[in-house]
């Protein structure tokens, strides 16, 4: 099954690890590949080394790309993202995890440090084992159209609006 959690709204990655937390709980192996979070530290960093060796967590990005002082050029971000992929290919190709979440690839694509055909032309091949779940804001409609689920997280109100700072624990 091909999951996709997109929008404008908190929650994508946030449901990815409800998921996992749940299949975990079925004694089910799950890989977060993570594609812009880098050196960004949050709750799940953490948590992840405590669900070990059913769930892991793997960091391919270098950060948020051209926000939050971001420094890098876009073409390290690219070289970044394409290993990254790479990583999310071999975990589906493996056989050794019943889910693969791709964290953030739908900013990666809309960003384009990834090929959308690219992924596109892959996950139509995928057609049995690992279930997948794509995050990120700006899911292409190729991606909606070819997922079996697909939720769209909604902004409707949000305290950095009031420019309150994000909360350890909540947010990140």
């Amino acid at each position: 099954m091909i999951s996709v959690f997109t929008g404008n709204g908190k929650g994508k990655t946030t449901a990815a690890l409800g998921q996992a937390l749940r299949a975990v709980g079925e004694k089910k192996k799950v890989i977060m590949i993570q594609f812009i979070k880098g050196p960004f530290k949050s709750g799940e960093d953490e948590s992840s080394k405590r669900l070990s060796p059913d769930f892991s967590l793997v960091k391919g990005g270098i950060g948020f790309v051209g926000i939050l002082g971001d420094q890098h050029k876009i073409e390290e971000h690219q070289k970044a993202a394409e290993k990254t992929w790479q990583m999310c290919k071999d975990a589906i190709s493996g056989g050794e995890h019943d889910i693969v979440i791709m964290d953030e690839i739908n900013n990666a694509m809309d960003l384009k440090l990834i090929k959308k055909d690219e992924v596109k032309d892959f996950l139509k091949k995928h057609k049995k084992g690992a279930d997948l779940i794509l995050t990120g804001r700006n899911a292409p409609k190729w991606l909606i159209d070819t997922a079996d689920l697909v939720t769209e997280m909604k902004d409707v109100k949000h305290p950095f609006n009031k420019n309150i700072k994000a909360k350890r624990g909540i947010e990140f």
